[in-house]
């Protein structure tokens, strides 16, 4: 090869079917791409002034890249390890610090934070920040969990995710529970609207004006909802639900109604109203298990997204706001889709009551 002529590529047919899918991989990085068709046409015999111009790069740049594929074949194409300061903790420091988290506590606190583990291994905080982000350590988060007790909890769970993933014939299973004690809650002062920039403010005192309870039951197959509100939440408001309920749902559907086991549920008042109306079957959730009612999902939203930011100022502006909510719901409703069979339910229950024991042990 003369001085000032390209080195000529010439590619097997794997190369060029590398190259090839390079240039048409959907989410391969721009520049990679580009090399690829850079070879690609130094192989078909263009010189790097016609590269340059095919690809839309300078001629060296062109030059560069044919260059390296010519000493390094497909590697060469890929960028290298950028340099950099060598890591200044070793593999077995940071076992130690992993350790320190999982199984200690530092005097006087119930859980290690950045500063006192970095005072505790003599580094910075950054540094056990970047170890404790590496491997999911969290020290200052907690959360909560509550396992149930139910001796018929294998039962109940079997039987409710039943009629969610196969809902009987010519019936409705609608899932019921009350939210208690809503609080119409006014700010001591204005809201200050979101403008670009700055996110709406308000107080953080408030004005108490009254309570209300909504009863709610949740159509599991259509994600429809009939709601009633309440002043108060006792076996009486409960019957007078259900004889709403028993209105607007057609006479020739049974109804199966999942709830939990709440005091008012089970009272003789109750008892005798579900006894005379044998199209009517009752489905008990385990205790300590609301996750399994999905109508605590449709509160959820209506606290999220009606009651969290609401201002009310009688507890009749409160009603209205749910009212309002539950109409929205109704007239473009959405079901909540239920993935989890009960064989899996089970199985990751059983895999955490493991972890606990593990961790008592």
């Amino acid at each position: 090869m003369g001085k000032g002529r390209a080195v000529e590529i010439v590619l097997d047919d794997v190369e060029r079917r590398e190259l090839t899918a390079l240039t048409r991989k959907h989410g391969a990085p721009q520049a990679l791409a580009a090399r690829a068709r850079i070879v690609l046409a130094a192989a078909d015999g263009l010189d790097n002034k016609a590269i340059a111009a095919k690809v839309g790069i300078c001629a060296a740049t062109a030059g560069t890249w044919r260059n390296r594929f010519a000493n390094r074949r497909l590697d060469g194409l890929y960028d290298e390890p950028r340099p950099g300061a060598p890591r200044s903790i070793g593999d077995d420091e940071i076992a130690s610090t992993i350790r320190k988290t999982l199984e200690t506590r530092p005097s006087g606190s119930t859980h290690w934070s950045l500063r006192t583990m970095a005072k505790e291994i003599g580094r910075a905080p950054s540094t056990v920040h970047r170890i404790w982000r590496a491997f999911g350590l969290q020290p200052h988060r907690v959360e909560t969990f509550k396992l149930s007790s139910d001796p018929l909890f294998v039962e109940k769970v079997r039987d409710i995710v039943g009629l969610y993933l196969a809902p009987p014939e010519r019936a409705v299973v609608l899932s019921v529970d009350e939210k208690s004690q809503v609080q119409a809650l006014d700010r001591t002062q204005p809201l200050l609207p979101m403008r670009p920039g700055q996110a709406e403010r308000r107080t953080h005192d408030y004005k108490r004006n009254g309570t209300t309870s909504l009863f709610a039951a949740l159509d599991v197959k259509v994600g429809t909802v009939i709601g009633q509100c309440m002043p108060r939440h006792r076996a009486s408001e409960f019957r007078k639900f259900l004889d709403k309920v028993e209105r607007n749902v057609p006479s020739d559907l049974d109804v199966h109604i999942v709830m939990d086991n709440y005091g008012t549920h089970k009272t003789k008042l109750i008892r005798n109203w579900f006894a005379k109306r044998p199209r009517w079957h009752v489905h008990f959730t385990p205790t300590s298990a609301s996750w399994i009612n999905q109508v605590e999902r449709f509160f959820a939203l209506l606290t999220e997204r009606a009651l969290k930011r609401g201002v009310f100022r009688s507890v009749g502006d409160l009603e209205k706001a749910i009212k309002a909510y539950i109409d929205a719901t109704n007239a473009d409703p959405k079901p909540f889709r239920w993935t989890k069979t009960a064989d899996d339910i089970l199985a990751s229950i059983q895999r955490f009551c493991l972890r606990t024991l593990e961790a008592e042990a």
